[in-house]
């Protein structure tokens, strides 16, 4: 997600280090770079022009204390000023005096419109609401079908009627809510282009019969400015309450994303990561400003931890590792719980600093499905004792998983230093509730198995050179 933008932001920031202060001088120099790299991403052009002036008025001038360096105080200012830029931003979705609330949402064709109202279906779910899906896009042929098979999936009602009136459709729908018991109605309308004006006076007819409390414009963020230009036209028509953008994970440039709200007004409210039904997240200007300029974003991993771990099942795990005890059955676990939190390269660029140092690595998510294949060839014997894999075993194993039996002897060989470092930790204290006990205990713990003591390198030197001196 914007690796490009990231990329070029360190390096004109970069041009700052080493520099005894912040100077008119030096600030344009970086600037300069910054306002190009904002244009190739597909900035807005008068966005990009009002964010430099910004930054180069709060930079020149700026004391740097003796504790931070002049590139790590101008990226304070960027970052303080790309979150004023997509910011602020409330997910507060208000619920309707009386009835179910209106959910409305609108947007170009292929924009992915029926996709997020399924996401966005689960995620008011998870919330505690007992939401229902309106298939009102009648143009689209298997629309209403594609809606019904998503509602299917995730257990949540579909209002449909065999009508060609978008308005009808949108009326029923309230009654029927009434009967089900749903609080809140989410309208999948029609895709549409910007110069379709019947269609466009269609939605706001739609919009007129129902008084939707929201009306989100769902934009395909890899569309760059005309995604922003398509914001700016239905927010004339219809009063946006804000945007939901999609395809944000394929977005390598990310100028609709840093574009919206400073054009149209209306802030992103949520974001969509990826196909799946879970991949809806509620958008977060100073979360995504951090992930821009490479800082990572340490929050969004914890939640996605949260939510993907189980209180009980993490309880059980550190109760085993507390006793030394871990197999390749929680190995699979943990792998299970690591592809629930996404891709493997999103989660590391959340990490601050190892998502640009691990930019060029081929983080393949594909690796961890072969481990897995590896893991499930084994009997349940075999995952409890692998040193009981020898050769015959090893080529079974292989056989079974499409691998090669040095494949199998790889991981073998990785999950017993693996073994290996839960039991150094445990003996620790690592595990148990007693944190700085453990942090304490854990100094001086070679974890990967990988060099020596001080102590004794020093005196395996002194030998070495006392030999070579007596030759």
């Amino acid at each position: 997600m914007f690796e490009s933008l990231t990329q070029k932001l360190n390096e004109a920031v970069r041009q700052l280090s080493g520099r005894g202060r912040i100077s008119e001088g030096n600030v344009k120099d970086a600037l300069r770079e910054v306002r190009t790299a904002l244009l190739e991403a597909d900035v807005n052009l008068k966005v990009v022009r009002d964010f430099i002036e910004t930054v180069q008025q709060k930079a020149i001038g700026l004391k740097v204390l003796s504790s931070l360096q002049p590139g790590q105080v101008m990226i304070k200012v960027i970052h303080d000023e790309l979150v004023a830029m997509m910011g602020p931003v409330s997910h507060d979705i208000p619920v309707a005096p009386a009835g179910p609330t209106v959910i409305m949402l609108a947007g170009l064709q292929g924009s992915g419109k029926t996709t997020t109202c399924g996401k966005l279906a689960r995620y008011l779910k998870e919330k505690g609401r007992n939401p229902m899906m309106v298939a009102a896009d009648l143009q689209r042929p298997a629309a209403v079908r594609q809606l019904q098979v998503l509602g299917e999936q995730l257990n949540i009602p579909v209002y449909a009627e065999e009508s060609k009136d978008p308005v009808r459709v949108a009326r029923g729908s309230i009654s029927f809510a009434q009967m089900q018991g749903c609080d809140t109605i989410l309208l999948d309308t029609a895709g549409r282009l910007h110069i379709d004006d019947e269609l466009m006076t269609e939605l706001e007819k739609v919009a007129k019969a129902v008084s939707p409390q929201q009306i989100y414009l769902v934009c395909d963020a890899m569309t760059g400015q005309d995604a922003v230009n398509s914001a700016r036209e239905f927010n004339e028509r219809l009063a946006l309450d804000g945007v939901i953008l999609t395809k944000l994970d394929g977005d390598a440039r990310g100028g609709a994303a840093l574009s919206v709200k400073a054009v149209t007004g209306k802030p992103i409210k949520f974001i969509g990561v990826g196909e799946k039904l879970d991949r809806l997240e509620e958008f977060y200007p100073e979360r995504m400003a951090g992930r821009i300029l490479g800082m990572g974003d340490v929050v969004s991993l914890v939640e996605k931890a949260q939510a993907s771990v189980e209180a009980a099942d993490a309880a059980k795990m550190q109760e085993r590792l507390a006793r030394a005890e871990f197999t390749f059955d929680d190995f699979l676990k943990q792998i299970e719980q690591v592809r629930k939190m996404g891709p493997l390269k999103e989660i590391m660029a959340m990490i601050p600093g190892l998502g640009s140092a691990m930019k060029d690595l081929p983080l393949d998510d594909h690796e961890m499905d072969v481990t897995r294949a590896m893991i499930e060839s084994m009997t349940a014997g075999e995952r409890n004792r692998p040193e009981t894999i020898d050769a015959s075993r090893r080529r079974r194993i292989a056989r079974g998983s499409g691998t090669q039996p040095q494949d199998v002897a790889g991981l073998v060989k990785s999950f017993d230093q693996i073994q290996g470092m839960v039991k150094q930790m445990s003996s620790a204290g690592a595990f148990g509730k007693d944190k700085a006990a453990a942090m304490k205990a854990m100094q001086g713990i070679d974890l990967f198995g990988h060099g020596a003591p001080k102590k004794r390198m020093r005196s395996t030197r002194k030998r070495k050179d006392r030999k070579r001196r007596s030759r």
